[in-house]
């Protein structure tokens, strides 16, 4: 049997005082107790009657009694009500779509794009930018040159149509000639210039299988060299910017729990993990504390969004703030840098 949704038995006024306890909580950053709720929950009844409402809330999970006061505070079911069900999320205002356009424009570098997309997400948030860097054989590259090093290293030159530029050094089994990488090079950028480095790796296997026998020579060479120079590169998965702006947030003044999440933020490793689990899926997406199964992650909220050029999916972007942020406010925030980005990036992508 299904389990049921945690708002499945909220009547409207029990809806009405969850909205109003987690929005004033969000803003002022205390418990809320039924005096005050009283006073800005638009409900013509007593206190008597909100204090046993919270009280059934507060048995369903949803909301929590700090020991020093008798305010109470959301839980991460509580939140997760909220957000699913009560919050009432407007466009970005057009002037902060505006500044999104003019610092994330159309045909910038793509290293530029998600460092600037990072810094404007932790800038209009208050919070950490986190950007997932796309696979570079989702860009189409515009050009290749070889150079010879040694006996058995060649140098790999790759020119992508978004204007990054990439030098790899391959490792031969063999010396190779310089008439011999030009043609390899040449055979790449007359049959391949303008197509994704994956559609080039999946079509140079095919066409060795089925070429003639005084082209393979050339293939196989060709594919030798392509395979390492045309293979996803390293680098950081993860563009990250503002950490030190969770500092100063009031719910993560717990100096072991900052330095877990400091940690989590050098190693990148289960934020990347976590994006990538959010590429499939469209829109935004939230995960609110435990629900991200990330330990340092446990204290804080992560709202994310893909953003995806010519049709494809490209990375993910997001913020990473405390349970407590205006998600009212960062999630349009998210949503417009994912589809500003995507565009920026139109022209890079391979088709």
């Amino acid at each position: 049997m299904a389990s049921r949704p945690p708002d499945a038995d909220l009547d409207p006024r029990a809806r009405q005082l969850l909205r109003t306890l987690i929005a004033r909580y969000i803003r002022d950053g205390e418990p809320v107790g039924s005096q005050t709720l009283a006073r800005h929950a638009g409900l013509d009844i007593s206190p008597a009657t909100i204090r046993n409402i919270l009280s059934d809330l507060e048995e369903g999970g949803l909301l929590t009694s700090p020991h020093t006061s008798a305010g109470r505070i959301p839980t991460t079911q509580g939140y997760r009500v909220f957000v699913d069900t009560l919050l009432q999320v407007k466009p970005l205002p057009e002037g902060e779509l505006a500044r999104l356009r003019n610092e994330l424009p159309v045909g910038s570098g793509t290293q530029a794009l998600l460092g600037n997309a990072s810094e404007l997400l932790s800038a209009m948030t208050h919070f950490v930018g986190v950007v997932g860097v796309p696979k570079r054989e989702q860009f189409a590259f515009r050009h290749i040159d070889f150079v010879s090093l040694d006996a058995n290293r060649v140098l790999a030159i790759v020119v992508f149509a978004d204007n990054d530029v990439q030098n790899r050094i391959l490792h031969t089994r063999r010396a190779w000639d310089a008439g011999e990488l030009e043609r390899v090079a040449n055979y790449l950028n007359q049959h391949f210039a303008g197509r994704p480095l994956q559609d080039i790796r999946t079509t140079l296997v095919h066409e060795l299988r089925v070429a003639r026998l005084e082209m393979e020579t050339l293939l196989a060479h060709t594919v030798e060299l392509a395979e390492q120079a045309l293979a996803p590169g390293g680098g950081d998965d993860v563009v990250l910017a503002g950490q030190t702006r969770l500092m100063g947030v009031q719910d993560l003044s717990d100096l072991d729990r900052l330095r877990d999440l400091f940690e989590a933020f050098s190693r990148k490793r289960e934020i990347l993990q976590l994006l990538e689990r959010t590429a499939r899926a469209p829109g935004v997406r939230i995960f609110i504390g435990e629900e991200s199964g990330v330990a340092p992650l446990e204290s804080v909220s992560l709202v994310t969004a893909p953003y995806a050029a010519g049709g494809r999916v490209l990375g993910v972007l997001g913020v990473i703030g405390p349970t407590r942020m205006a998600y009212d406010r960062v999630i349009p925030v998210v949503q417009a840098a994912a589809g500003v980005l995507g565009k920026a990036l139109e022209s890079g992508a391979g088709g």
